[in-house]
């Protein structure tokens, strides 16, 4: 048996299902985060977040391939489990900083959002108020 290749084999069936569980565990459960950043506005929240799917997926797809060669030898099942271990770990690791740099990105766009909804008056001027009278007269 060539401990390699299914080090290589094993590697591919924990990593590829774990990003498509993510993926699919993101979208459906940041579409409500999505519609609060854009302010209730649901086809450009569902819009962002099939755009974001794609985008995971690219980029973690892509790294569990880049990532898939190993320098070590595998030789028997407890070098091969080391090996699997320590990759499915690392390709665990960037999965959850890439989610945690969305969320960020995201809040820090809802934040900007509600605080420019904070410096719009909610009703335009009704009159002009002139400037105050000194207090004490001079």
């Amino acid at each position: 048996m060539d401990w390699t290749a299914a080090s290589y084999l094993t590697y591919l069936a924990v990593t590829v299902p774990l990003t498509i569980w993510v993926a699919s565990t993101l979208s459906s459960n940041g579409r409500v985060f999505l519609e609060d950043v854009f302010d209730d506005n649901a086809a450009l929240a569902d819009a962002i977040n099939k755009l974001l799917v794609v985008g995971f997926y690219l980029l973690n797809v892509g790294f569990v391939l880049l990532y898939l060669r190993t320098g070590e030898l595998v030789v028997d099942l407890p070098s091969l489990m080391e090996v699997v271990s320590l990759k499915v770990g690392v390709v665990m690791v960037v999965l959850g900083l890439i989610h945690f740099t969305n969320v960020y990105v995201f809040n820090s766009i809802r934040r900007r959002v509600r605080m420019e909804s904070l410096r719009t008056p909610p009703l335009p001027p009704q009159q002009f108020v002139g400037p105050a009278q000194p207090a004490y007269p001079r």
